[in-house]
């Protein structure tokens, strides 16, 4: 019996009704599925038509190659030829995906070298932008006195940059601003929200933010925002971070400057943002609706490192000082310089600035150990505080408008303004090891110093004694805590080092509420 499609015994033989020829099962229903009539007669035919054979089982007869040892080795022969060449073809697919994947990954690379083209083209072009919005201002500048319009780019026959100078209109409003914080702060009292001591003495560090580069770490500068719990930092990395402390999250970062931000500074009303650098430049960056913040003004009046910024009490001022032993004295809103004061110097400089929370005095720390102090509507020399050694590092004014607080290498010193003196020093460190950071609280209650640790102490008065209410140590392990900063009502305090990290201190428990606040 042979399969009339095979012409081999069947194994599951069936035949036709019609036709009678033998079929295998297998054959002959693939074939009627496809085709629907007999392979042989090609009449019609349906699996109705077809009958089961029953036969004995039968045995295939073993291939005549396989009788004998020379037909088995060519056997395996052949099936070793077989298994070589799927080999060398799953070789070729496989040299093959290799390549298409190397061109994938190169038009990615080449993607990305687009991509960040673009993006340096974008921020040149920012850059322009700012340049160009920082001189239109020039054409409403003040008149001379000849009645001439200067520009701000425009010298005189000496060949020194012309100033607008400070005119007795603003004289006029600094003073009535002044009038106005002074009599106001003889009303102040102590408001009821403000952290206690015992409060303080309970502080411990709740959270630590690396918020700048790891190959070039260290934060120099901090602010905090006056009426949001926002906190700026200033990096050896060349980049500013805005950062929302209740959220934990990164809210922009500044960049644009070519070397180290020294001085970083809220403003505190219109989103502005004023950063000073070692590249010689002070940076005026204007928040926007999303959260970010734009480079609005590049200010290179200085021809040294720009060391401190600070902003005056009406908001619509700031002062920057630099290594050049100059000041400028700024007006915001067009980021025109009124007013550089000094003599540019390659010897000495200023290291920090501060206003008086009046406004009409500046207090100015040199690298000869010095701390001069301004009278901002003449712009001239007042005093000279001496007694530190080394540059000075740091300085705070008290709220109450009495004290001045300086930092150096050789610890903090304490100025009765009343009757220019220093009335107390304190020595925390020794003499290898600066002290970095001095900050009053805004009530003008605690004074926090920074150096190898941090310490806080309770304001007294000029006879009484100033208590130690805490020492938190330097957890960063680099030895160098760099800048200190109260938080509203110090109920927290925010801490930079050199190891890049912002780290907050305050009750335990405080970052997670804050956090849950902002959720809810």
């Amino acid at each position: 019996m042979i399969c009339a499609i095979s012409g081999e015994v069947p194994e599951d033989p069936v035949v036709s009704k019609k036709s009678g020829h033998l079929f295998e099962r297998r054959l002959i229903e693939r074939y009627i599925q496809d085709h629907g009539r007999c392979p042989v007669t090609k009449e019609e035919l349906s699996m109705d038509d077809i009958l089961p054979v029953k036969t004995n089982k039968t045995v295939k007869p073993r291939p005549l190659q396989a009788a004998s040892i020379p037909g088995l080795l060519g056997m395996f022969q052949n099936e070793w030829d077989a298994l070589m060449l799927s080999n060398l073809s799953l070789e070729q697919q496989l040299h093959t995906a290799r390549q298409e994947l190397s061109h994938a990954l190169y038009q990615h690379d080449a993607a990305c070298r687009v991509i960040a083209r673009l993006k340096k083209e974008r921020d040149e072009a920012r850059l322009l932008l700012s340049q160009a919005e920082r001189q239109l201002p020039a054409a409403t500048a003040p008149a001379l006195s000849n009645g001439k319009r200067v520009a701000e780019d425009e010298v005189g026959p000496d060949g020194k940059r012309i100033r607008p100078g400070i005119d007795s209109a603003t004289v006029d409003e600094l003073a009535e601003y002044n009038k106005m914080l002074s009599a106001q702060r003889k009303q102040r009292e102590i408001p009821a929200t403000l952290a206690p001591i015992d409060a303080l003495e309970s502080y411990t560090q709740i959270s630590s933010h690396p918020l700048h580069k790891t190959n070039k770490p260290g934060i120099l500068s901090i602010d905090i925002h006056p009426s949001k719990d926002i906190i700026a930092t200033g990096g050896v990395d060349t980049n500013a971070v805005i950062f929302n402390r209740a959220s934990g999250q990164i809210l922009s970062t500044l960049t644009g400057h070519s070397k180290k931000i020294t001085s970083v500074k809220f403003v505190g009303r219109d989103e502005l943002v004023i950063t000073g650098s070692a590249d010689k430049t002070v940076r005026l960056w204007q928040g926007t609706d999303d959260g970010t913040y734009n480079c609005a003004h590049i200010l290179k009046d200085h021809t040294a490192e720009v060391q401190a910024v600070t902003v005056q009490a009406t908001k619509k001022y700031f002062v920057s000082a630099g290594m050049d032993n100059t000041w400028c004295f700024y007006d915001l809103p067009t980021g025109s310089c009124l007013k550089q004061v000094g003599e540019p110097s390659q010897e000495g400089g200023y290291t920090t600035a501060a206003f008086h929370p009046d406004g009409l005095i500046l207090g100015t720390g040199t690298s000869e150990s010095l701390v001069k102090i301004w009278d901002i509507k003449t712009q001239a020399f007042v005093t000279n505080f001496e007694g530190h050694s080394g540059p000075v590092t740091a300085m705070s004014f008290s709220e109450n408008g009495y004290f001045l607080a300086t930092a150096a290498s050789d610890g903090v010193r304490l100025w009765d303004l009343r009757k220019l003196r220093n009335f107390r020093t304190f020595s925390p460190y020794d003499v290898n090891t600066p002290t970095n950071s001095v900050e009053f609280d805004f009530s003008g209650s605690y004074l926090a110093i920074a150096g190898s640790d941090i310490r806080v102490y309770q304001v007294a008065n000029v006879k009484l004694e100033w208590n130690l209410i805490k020492t938190f140590p330097d957890l960063s392990g680099t030895g160098k805590v760099t800048s200190v900063k109260f938080g509203a009502d110090a109920k927290y305090m925010a801490v930079g080092s050199m190891d890049r990290n912002l780290r907050i201190f305050g009750l335990p428990g405080d970052e997670a509420d804050n956090k849950m606040t902002e959720m809810e």
